[in-house]
């Protein structure tokens, strides 16, 4: 226990205190817990199509019914459709603890994302509210994720140096202007630091995703883990770049070359070793999504 009486969870070698809700949204969670990825499942709700940064190694007009990356989905879903199917899915499938919005753009760039999160919190209070987002809105958009109770957040940060950032972003949608090189970098990396910042001060457990690309970022993921660690961030998570639009040369880590690296970074924050790179539209347990027979039956019916 801690010093104001909160139970502790050992995170790579800290007892860190955590609160009784806090730790609900830990051990139900698949992504923050790797027991309750065998037990508990997620769902996440494809509402968000519009981004606002292009990324070098990402295609997000590509749908594939068998492939599992973030970006792709059958079909992007209305807030009030998406927030009808929670309900049909609750019912047949109770073990979904989480409900999660992961795109296919960025969450924070569609108010789409706040009218599902406020139809959800009306209507299934109970399940963990999870988000993904490439941070850039971030600050901006915390307050409105609170009032929504959104306790989970996952930002993709590939860089914190923004002379290797330029290699990795096209550009960024800043204030009506379309941002470029370095510049676009680091406007990018100073929001997502900024939001993480207080993501963390506001109790919020946040997840790094940093996609691990060879011969761009692979000799700075340490310091990347390193400054996130600093932070107070819960889990990292590393991600094998898949080869496509500007990388589509770039030869993705091996597995082993990825263990390697989760060892060199787990000394200065948590790994989450066991993602699935799931889909916006994923729904099940992690490795064993159902959204194929849902989907079908969904249509079926109309």
């Amino acid at each position: 226990m801690s010093d104001d009486g909160y139970p502790t969870v050992l995170i790579e070698g800290k007892e860190i205190p955590y609160d009784p809700e806090q730790l609900r949204k830990i051990n139900e969670h698949p992504c923050y817990s790797k027991e309750a990825c065998h037990k508990s499942g997620r769902m996440h709700l494809p509402v968000a199509p519009k981004c606002n940064i292009q990324c070098n190694y990402c295609v997000r007009d590509f749908d594939c019914v068998n492939e599992s990356r973030p970006g792709v989905c059958s079909e992007v879903l209305k807030p009030e459709e998406a927030v009808k199917l929670v309900g049909e899915v609750l019912d047949k499938y109770p073990y979904i603890k989480v409900i999660g919005i992961a795109g296919p753009g960025d969450p924070l760039a569609n108010e789409e994302t706040f009218e599902t999160l406020r139809l959800l919190k009306e209507e299934y209070p109970t399940p963990i509210k999870c988000l993904s987002t490439n941070g850039l809105l971030l600050p901006e958009s915390l307050d409105r994720l609170i009032e929504y109770d959104v306790g989970n957040i996952t930002v993709t940060l590939n860089a914190v140096d923004p002379a290797i950032g330029e290699k990795i972003y096209s550009f960024v949608e800043w204030e009506g202007k379309k941002l470029h090189g370095r510049e676009a970098a680091e406007k990018l990396l100073s929001q997502q630091l900024k939001g993480i910042e207080m993501a963390v001060a506001n109790k919020i457990l946040v997840k790094i995703n940093t996609v691990f690309i060879p011969g761009v970022n692979d000799h700075h993921i340490v310091d990347i883990a390193k400054k996130v660690g600093e932070m107070g961030v819960f889990t990292f998570n590393l991600i094998p770049v898949i080869p496509q639009y500007k990388f589509s040369d770039v030869t993705p880590p091996t597995p082993k070359e990825k263990r390697e690296m989760q060892d060199k970074c787990s000394p200065f924050v948590r790994q989450m070793r066991h993602c699935q790179r799931c889909r916006s539209d994923a729904i099940g347990k992690l490795g064993e999504d159902i959204q194929d027979c849902i989907y079908q039956s969904r249509h079926a019916e109309e």
